[in-house]
This record gives C-alpha cells, sequence and structure tokens, in this order.
C-alpha cells in the first residue's frame, strides 16, 4: 500500500506485520491537513481486520527533506522509475519486491493514478490491483470511472465504506480497497487464489457511502464494478468479483489471477531448462515437471473435471516447436487448463531460452 503517514522511511517497501507494529513504524491515523492520501493508516488496520498478515508499505512524501511534510501529490505517489532499485520512488519501488501479489493505494481514483497501478501490474505480471471508486460517487460517475479503464490485472469497488475512528469514535467515511486487500488476502491462506473472494463479510464496516439495491448491482456487475452490499441479516458484504477486463475469458477475478500464478509458477519452476540439451528426453521432463504441479493444483480443487484429464492439458514436442525453435534454443511449452469458473479452457505458451522467457496467452 501506498501514501501519506506521520513518519518512517520515504519510498521504501517497509514490510509490516500488524497493525501495532505500522503504528509504531509510521505513526497514527491522519488528520485532513494530510489530504487526499490520508487514509493509509486506516487501509492497513482495515487490510489485518479483514485476514491480512503481511503487507508492505511505501510512504511517500512531495518534500523528502521534512520529515513532518503533510504534502502528498500525485506525481509522489506515482514516484519515477529507475534502474537502479534504491533510486525508485513511489509505486515504481514495489518493483523491489518479488514476492507482493496485491496493490492498492487507498483513494488513488484519478484516471492517472490508477492508469498508473494498472501499468505496474501488467509489468510485473504477478500481482493484482484493487482499485477504489471515487468517493461519493453516483451510478452515472462510477460507470463514467469504470469507463476509462480495462485490465485483466485489476477490478474496482464500490462504494466507499464508513468505519469507527479507533481514537475519536467518529464515523469516518473511507476507501474499501484496504479492507478488499485483506479479504483477498484471507481467501488466498484459507482456500487459495482460485476462489472467490466474494460473499465475504467486510470486518470493521460500520456502514456504507451509497446503498446498492440489488437492480443497482446487476447493472453494475455486468460492466465490471463489483459492489459492497449491506444486507439486513448477512451484514455488509463484497457482492461482485469481477475483473475490469473487456475479455470475457479473464471477466473474473479467481480465473485471472488463478491463470497468472500458473503462468508465474510454472515459468520459474522451469528455468532450469535453460542450457540444458533441447531433445525428446528434456521435453519428456518439462512435461512431467508441469503436470506433477499441475496435478497438485487440481487437487486442491482449483481446475474443473473428475479427472486430471479433464483439467489439463501439457504438450511439449515437435508439435509445438519448429526445427527453427529447436536449433534457437527454444523450449515452447503448450499448457491448457480448465478453470472452476467459468469452465472454459484458457491456452497459455511458455518458452524458455538462454535469451530468457516469454509467455503468451
Amino acid at each position: 500500500m501506498i501514501g501519506a503517514s506521520k513518519k518512517g522511511p520515504l519510498n521504501e517497501p517497509t514490510l509490516v506485520t500488524s497493525f501495532p507494529e505500522f503504528l509504531k513504524l509510521f505513526g497514527d491515523y491522519l488528520t485532513k491537513d494530510y489530504g487526499n492520501f490520508r487514509y493509509l493508516p486506516h487501509s492497513v488496520e482495515g487490510f489485518f481486520l479483514n485476514g491480512g498478515k503481511r503487507v508492505y508499505i511505501i510512504r511517500v512524501a512531495d518534500d523528502k527533506e521534512d520529515d513532518e511534510t503533510k504534502a502528498v501529490s500525485e506525481q509522489s505517489i506515482i514516484g519515477e522509475d529507475s534502474t537502479v532499485a534504491k533510486d525508485r520512488t513511489g509505486l515504481f519501488a514495489l518493483k523491489n519486491i518479488d514476492e507482493i501479489s496485491l496493490v492498492s493505494i487507498p483513494n488513488g481514483t484519478s484516471q492517472r493514478i490508477q492508469n498508473a497501478l494498472i501499468a505496474h501490474c501488467e509489468d510485473m505480471k504477478n500481482r493484482f490491483a484493487i482499485l477504489d471508486s471515487i468517493k461519493n460517487s453516483n451510478l452515472e460517475q462510477i460507470k463514467k470511472q469504470r469507463s476509462l479503464i480495462d485490465s485483466k490485472y485489476a477490478a474496482l469497488y464500490y462504494p466507499w465504506i464508513n468505519i469507527k475512528d479507533s481514537i475519536s469514535g467518529k464515523i469516518l467515511c473511507s476507501p474499501p480497497s484496504g479492507h478488499i486487500c485483506g479479504i483477498f488476502a484471507r481467501t488466498d491462506l484459507t482456500y487459495g487464489v482460485h476462489k472467490t473472494p466474494a460473499n465475504e463479510i467486510v470486518r470493521g464496516a460500520h456502514s456504507l457511502e451509497r446503498h446498492n439495491t440489488e437492480i443497482k448491482q446487476n447493472e453494475l456487475n455486468l460492466i465490471g464494478i463489483n459492489c459492497i452490499r449491506e444486507f439486513k441479516e448477512k451484514g455488509i458484504r463484497v457482492w461482485g468479483a469481477r475483473t475490469i477486463s473487456s475479455n470475457p475469458q479473464f471477466k473474473y477475478v479467481n480465473v485471472s489471477r488463478l491463470i497468472h500464478y500458473l503462468e508465474n509458477s510454472i515459468e520459474k519452476g522451469t528455468q532450469w531448462v535453460v542450457f540444458e540439451p533441447n531433445t525428446e528426453r528434456l521435453w519428456a521432463r518439462v512435461k512431467q515437471t508441469i503436470n506433477e504441479f499441475l496435478t497438485r493444483v487440481w487437487k486442491d480443487g482449483a481446475l474443473m473435471g473428475n479427472t486430471a484429464e479433464e483439467a489439463f492439458f501439457v504438450k511439449c514436442d515437435r508439435t509445438t516447436m519448429t526445427q527453427y525453435d529447436i536449433d534457437t534454443g527454444k523450449l515452447v511449452v503448450l499448457i491448457g487448463v480448465a478453470p472452476v469458473k467459468p469452465g472454459e479452457f484458457m491456452i497459455f505458451r511458455i518458452a524458455q531460452s538462454q535469451g530468457g522467457s516469454e509467455v503468451s496467452e
């Protein structure tokens, strides 16, 4: 998560494993003087309250010479990239940490910030963006915000939630992304990335900024806006699981994240093939390795099918590679999987060569 705080290291991804630890390192809740990105402490609290265990925090500020600066602009949030890891700032500093799977910027609702956040996730290919709706958006405003963004690496949540300030006891309207990240983490830890992070209670939510009726929810769900709804007997729950992708194959959060997880796991798990003799013997070993991995994934309930053969296939032979591929040291594997939902085969190719790995879908 990225935002403003009272203290702490600037532009340095810092691992936090509890809210008391965050308070010790970065300070307490922030006043309105800190501007649009003052929601970081409440969002981190919501993350842990909803089951999150580990979060990297990036504190940003416009004036890096003033430890108590309250000014935080969009440019500070987005930051600057560099070929030198320690010189990266803002969002770009998250490139230094490989294990991150979710990214959020509480109240980072401008098109510029959300485009940067999406671009970061698409570039890294191993993480997913949780996007906040613009505060106090009505139906037409949230639909307009949705129309400006499109990605299989992100999901949008609406509306904001009302929480109780632990110090003042007052009700505070807060962006939901921190709480949603906690729900994602809780679902991942309990079931895995293949489980839809929906129909889950938003712990710490007192009420909603706006109420979504079933009719409004159905309309928004169809265009990829995930509603948070309040039910009389079931409490406040996440009631949507769609990405903001226009690609129907990746319209569900769990399917998109599962495919990205499989791509990254298989890519890393087959890097040992580089510099090996590119022969039928190697192809058989690669196929066996991936088959064993996907069998475990299927047994965990992440794939459709009563048998492994119905759940996935792996091909690595002369039908997946040309003679030119073989001559130039490229090994190409064709993999098909049947995600739990919507249950259609999704095809992607992984190629390993001395020049690096490639993934295409």
